[in-house]
Order: structure tokens, then sequence, then C-alpha cells
């Protein structure tokens, strides 16, 4: 029934497997990976004829996390899988990178390629597997791909690159980097970093290429096996008419047009004399003119845009708004634009403008992260929204898309490393990086934004993070690297590299491009201007804010944390949670109590912080032998009384203990709920025993002549 067909290789110490012909055989490409005990499915399939009325390649990338796949069930009513989570919806993203620059230009087939993880042992993560089972589906398929991509992570810890790590050990480490490629070159970076330098992070990148080239090859193996023979693909040409056309009648003046500074100023200029080409050309056909003449004359007159742009700026080192190539554009930062939150800054960077908040908040407001790895709370997150009116434009609002979440993913990835541990600032963290304007570069913004945001707050983060965009034009063997790149720069260039870091290295690295791959000498180049362009912005960052605020804002919540021995937790709590909430009823604070004995307090202010930490003492804290208490009478006896000198905690007044003079009867001296202070003058097996007498002067008796 079956004719499969399987390769294999040793990679990092553990067997990668791919295998196809045995499911999902209806499919132009499928392929089974398995590596450890995680199994992902990768199927491609296409339609039959091109999509018409469309100028971009209409590729669809879904990755579907199972929770069969580690034995849980799903959560909800349903109990199904149903949209996908914010990790499944990045590692789509990350997937589709590396392998949409490799299909030919023109290409308008419909495409659609499923990883769906069915088996995940919690070691071997399957999001750059799916990199590995997309590109080998690719690869065997019939569809025209100019392939194959490898995939792998890379971690560094004691000075040594790791291939593939656990996420212990990820952790442990320095770097978290992806990296994906063919044989000949680097495709896709995705990294945070805990302030490692330029140098190390391009070792680990070439060291993860190394591994790539071995995956590429055992892809190569399968195809030799069952590859199908590619379909036909003629890419589309332009009509000699059209192109000398709008040679003749638009180029010297779109020349002229697309180094028209400012943004709006350089589209409306392009737009304007795309609008004349038209006219022109309609009353040039006259009754021959048909819409597909009209729309050739759009699509070529684009590609003429793109053509100028690039060339003025490789051979005339010449931007579209004037800067060298290694230019920052100009930057405001203003702290404090909003009088309630508890910290924001509006970050300005030529037409890119992001207005960035941050929000303390209590363990209650932690995210809860629940995926196939076992669930976590999370203490610190970012949220990036990119509303239409940023750009001019009227569009949809809702949900965040794909591009938000990747964006404010790697905004907060950059930030991340530099966040307090819990112990030393027990709050949780939110920032909100809302796009205002943007002309490239704005998760970049977000960056400085946030790092601004963050010290403004009174949050104790290590150094300022700074971010800038890296783009790359590259006609043959010549090629120019820029320095923060604007819009035009990104859409119509080659290479978007975004670089976050302190003073001290790299904290996130992204890197996505346009052609097929790029070599070391352009990594290094792209990465020295990076740096030298973070440092500017650093500087102007220190200028505005040097270092984090000593205090939170006054409307922030008031957070302490002490440490209480762990069989004190009982005490604490009390009996079906009484004495807890008795403490919450009377202050109105909340208290979190860790099995480790921590105990973190949060209220409104620095009163109701104060008389909470008092109680929460009071009720943990063991008697001591010659300490002094406030103590109240509970119950009387014949033989003394019983006091409460602690929450929950008596001791003994003995009778002989009450006053320096006999006393015949307890009850002559005290009642129940009288309040005095007593001395600890004794503990035996837990029993104390309690004084009044000697915190007493002892009355002085005359002696009387006879």
């Amino acid at each position: 029934m079956f004719d499969e067909k399987k390769v294999e290789m040793e990679l990092g110490g553990r067997t990668l497997t791919l295998s196809t012909g045995k499911v999902a055989r209806q499919a132009q490409g499928s392929v089974i990976v398995k590596y450890g005990d995680t199994v992902i499915l990768a199927t491609v399939t296409r339609s039959k004829a091109a999509k018409e009325g469309i100028d971009f390649f209409p590729l669809t990338v879904e990755y579907a996390e199972k929770f069969y796949s580690v034995g849980k069930m799903p959560g909800g009513f349903y109990k199904r899988e149903s949209k996908p989570s914010v990790n499944a919806t990045l590692t789509a993203r990350h997937i589709d990178r590396p392998l949409r620059p490799l299909f030919p230009e023109g290409f308008r087939n419909d495409v659609q390629i499923v990883i769906t993880v069915l088996s995940y042992d919690g070691k071997n993560s399957p999001d750059y597997l799916g990199t590995i089972g997309a590109s080998a589906a690719l690869t065997i398929s019939d569809v025209p791909f100019n392939g194959p991509v490898g995939g792998v992570v890379v971690g560094y810890k004691n000075g040594e690159y790791l291939l593939n790590p656990s996420k212990e050990e990820l952790e442990e480490g320095d770097i978290d980097l992806a990296v994906a490629g063919t044989k000949d070159a680097i495709m896709m970076v995705e990294a945070g970093a805990n302030q490692v330098s330029e140098e190390t992070m391009l070792g680990a990148i070439l060291y993860g290429h190394s591994e790539i080239k071995k995956i590429v090859a055992l892809q190569e193996e399968l195809k030799l096996m069952v590859g199908k023979e590619k379909m036909e693909f003629i890419a589309p040409q332009f009509s000699e008419e059209v192109v000398s056309f709008l040679k003749e009648n638009v180029e010297e003046k779109l020349k002229t047009a697309v180094t028209t500074t400012g943004k709006q100023a350089r589209e409306e200029a392009i737009d304007t004399l795309e609008a004349e080409a038209l006219d022109k050309y309609t009353e040039f056909k006259g009754e021959e003119l048909t819409n597909e003449g009209l729309k050739e004359v759009k699509v070529y007159y684009h590609e003429m845009v793109k053509k100028f742009v690039r060339e003025v700026i490789v051979f005339d080192k010449n931007r579209a708004d004037g800067r060298k190539v290694d230019e920052i554009r100009p930057i405001n930062i203003e702290l404090d634009v909003l009088p309630v939150p508890h910290g924001s800054t509006l970050f300005t960077r030529g037409e890119t403008q992001a207005l960035v908040v941050t929000t303390l908040g209590t363990k209650e407001d932690q995210q809860i992260i629940d995926g196939l790895d076992p669930e976590i709370s999370q203490n610190f997150f970012l949220h990036y929204n990119f509303p239409p009116y940023s750009v001019g434009e009227v569009g949809r609002m809702g949900a965040p898309g794909r591009r938000e979440l990747g964006h404010g993913a790697l905004a907060e990835r950059a930030l991340r490393y530099v966040m307090p541990e819990d112990k030393e600032f027990p709050y949780t963290v939110r920032v909100v990086s809302e796009i205002t304007e943007s002309n490239g570069s704005s998760s970049m913004a977000s960056v400085c934004g946030g790092s601004l945001s963050l010290m403004a707050a009174g949050v104790p983060i290590k150094e300022h993070v700074a971010g800038v965009a890296m783009g790359l034009i590259k006609e043959g063997d010549k090629f120019v690297v820029l320095t923060d790149i604007m819009g035009l720069e990104d859409h119509l260039g080659d290479m978007d590299f975004k670089v976050a870091g302190t003073r001290n290295g790299i904290t996130a690295l992204q890197m996505d491009i346009k052609i097929d791959g790029i070599n070391e000498e352009i990594m290094r180049t792209a990465l020295k201007q990076a740096l030298d362009g973070r440092l500017f912005i650093i500087n102007l960052m220190e200028n505005s804010i040097p270092s984090s605020r000593d205090n939170i804002a006054s409307n922030a919540p008031r957070i302490i944390k002490i440490t209480i021995d762990t069989d004190k937790i009982a005490e604490l709590i009390g009996p079906g949670g009484k004495t807890i909430r008795g403490i919450i009823e009377k202050t109105g604070a909340k208290i979190d109590i860790e099995n480790d004995g921590s105990v973190a307090i949060f209220a409104e202010d620095e009163e109701k912080l104060n008389e909470t930490l008092k109680l929460v003492e009071a009720q943990v804290k063991d008697a001591k032998v010659g300490e002094i208490y406030t103590g109240k009478v509970t119950k009387l006896m014949a033989f003394g009384a019983f006091m409460e000198i602690l929450p929950g905690k008596e001791g003994l007044l003995h009778v002989s203990e009450i006053a320096h003079e006999r006393v015949n009867k307890v009850e002559d001296v005290l009642k129940v709920g009288d309040q005095m202070e007593v001395k600890v003058i004794g503990i035996e097996k837990g029993k104390i025993n309690l004084s009044r007498k000697s915190l007493i002067e002892k009355p002085v008796v005359e002696n009387k002549p006879n």
C-alpha cells in the first residue's frame, strides 16, 4: 500500500529523520520530520492556475499545535483546538520568512504550507523542524522553489556554541538564536541575547549555517529518491511597447520624483507622475486601449520606481531623503507626556513615532501562557499596536495581526534581558507601544521608547536598550548597507535587519531578506553599522534620562516582599484562609504567598502597605525571651491570666508575676479585654511565661520608727 522513503542523519547528538510516501499522499508534497521524540507533518499544496488580478505571491503558512502531541486536553468549553496561539502565529511567520524569497518572481499560484505538531517531547522544539519539513515538502513537490532550506537553533554557554539545545540550556546560556538558510547563504535570523558582542553573535550565525548545509544535503538526497518534476512556469515579460513608452515619457521626471524629500511629498510626486503616464498612455492607445494594457503600465511604472531608487543608492550613495548611508534620522524624545500612566514616552525618529506607555501591576496581572509546553506565568510583556492612521490610511481596527504580534515579540525580547529579577522588583510590567506615525523601523522605535518609558516608570532596568533597522541594496557584486531604513527603502530594498542592544552588547536580532541570501561580508558590515547607530541613539536617550528613577509613580501599587519560614505559611493563612482574609479585609491589600515562603504584599499606598506588613509579621513572628509585647487578657484563671501577645499566640501571666505586692484574686486586678505591656521571661516546651511586675518599678517600703 505504501512506498515510503526515508533519509536520516546525526544532528547535535540526535537522529534527524525525513520520510515521505506514507501520510498525506494527496498533497503535492508531504514529509514527516522526526527528531528525538518530536514529530511534525509538513504538507504543501498549490492551486492549478495562477490567481488573477494580484501583484503578490499568495503564500500562506499555517502552524497547528495539537494538544494530543503532549498528552494534554485543550482548555475551553468545546475542548478542541481553535484559533492559533500567539506562539503558533509567530512560528508560522518564522517558517514563512526564509521560504518566501526562494519562489520565482511573478509566480502567482496559491501555495499553502501546513505544519502539524504530532508529537512533542518537550526537548526538541518543533519550530525549526517546521522550517526543515516545509522546505523538504517543497523540494520534493512540483512547486517551483529555489531551495532547499535548513533551520537550526544555536545556544551559547561558557564560551561554546550549542546546536539545538534544550530549553533549560537556552535559558541558562547567553544566546537563543534561530537561523535558516540555503547551502550558499543565510536567509533568516532571529535571536535574543544577554548583551553579547557582535563578533560572538556573528560566530553563532556562521556556526548555525555550517550545520544547515548538512540538513540541505539530506533534503537533496530525499529529492533524488522521490522528487517530482517541477511544473512549467515562465515569468511574465513586459511588452516592448510599454517599456519604450514609459522610458520616453516619464523616465527623467521619475528620477527626480523618487528623490523628493519627505514621505508624503515623495509619494505624491510619484503618484502624480503615474497618473500623468496613464493619461498619456490612454491617449496614445485610443480605441486599442485595454484594461490589461493599463495594468501593465502600472506594474512596469513601479518596477521603474524600484530600479531608480536602488540605482541612486548603490551608485550615487544618495538616499531618497538626502541622508548618508550610515546616517540616522533626527530624533526627539519627550518623557511623561501622559499625566496618569505610570511611565510614558513619545519617541520620534524622522517620520516614525511611537507613544510608549508602561503600567505596573501585581502578581494577579501576570499573563498566563498555555500551550504545548507546561503552563507559565509571565510578569513582563509588550504589546505593539499599528493603527491605520499611522500611515495616513483608512483600514481595519481589531485584533492584532501577525505583523503586530511579530513586532511586539521582537521589542519584548530586546527589553527582557535588562529587566530586573522578580526578587528585586516584584511587579508585573506591561509596556504598550502605540505607533502614531510610521515610515519604517517602528519596532525599533518601540524598543527605544520602551526603554525610556520603563526608566520613567521607575523600573530598575540594567541599561538603556536602543534598536536600529539596517537595509541592503544589492546590484550584482555591488552592495550598500543602509542605517535606519525608512519605509521606501524597506519596501524596495533587499533586507530588513533589525538589531537591538545596550552599550554592552546585542539583546535582540531579526533579519528578513528578499533575495536568495546574504554572505558574511554583508552581515559583518550591517552589524558594525548597527553598533555605531545604536550607540549614537543611546547617547541621546541617556541625555533624556540617564538611569531609572528612584521612585515609582505615586499612583502605582506599592509592593514589598518578605520571606517567612515555610512552617509559618499555614499560620499566616489560618484555618480555611480565615487569618489571611482578615488581614486583607482590614487593610484592602493583596497578599500572595508562595510555597517557598515568599510573601508579596500589594497596597494602594505606603500607609496601607506598612499596616499590612506589621499584621503579617506579627502573625508569623515567634515570641522571644526578654522581648516586651502589648498583651490582651483572654481568660482569667485562679492561678493567673492567659494573654494574647501575638496573633494566635498566648502566654500565661502567673498570679505571682502580676504585681510586686501580693494578689489574692486575679479578678481583683485584671478583667478580660484588658491590655498592658508584658515581658516574656521564659519559654518551656512551647509554653510562654509572662511577667508584668518586671516592667513595674518596685515600690519603696518606708521603715517606720518604733
